[in-house]
């Protein structure tokens, strides 16, 4: 499988996405996973959109894109983690 570029991003690239960050770089060792992790403020993503596989955030999103976008705000709460690593992983399996 190619490497695959996943953007990690909330308001301002440091706190809540460094925690979404650790956790999927965690999964990537876990499932042998070739990454190329961004982790970067949710302003940054247009800078990335050509090459982008994958969008997991814990900001808000009013646009769209060509590859998904995974809400990761369970990562702050606590709640639903196992569903979006979950998500996270379909999405990077496929």
């Amino acid at each position: 499988m190619a490497k695959k570029q996943v953007l990690v991003a909330c308001g301002a690239g440091i706190a809540t996405s460094t925690i979404v960050n650790n956790a999927i770089e965690e999964m990537a060792k876990e499932h042998q996973l070739d990454l190329d992790v961004k982790q970067i403020k949710i302003a940054e993503v247009n800078s990335y959109a050509e090459t982008a596989d994958l969008l997991v955030t814990t900001a808000t999103i009013q646009k769209e894109y060509d590859f998904p976008v995974i809400t990761a705000r369970s990562f702050l709460t606590g709640i639903g983690v196992e569903d979006t690593k979950k998500q996270i992983l379909d999405a990077l399996l496929k």
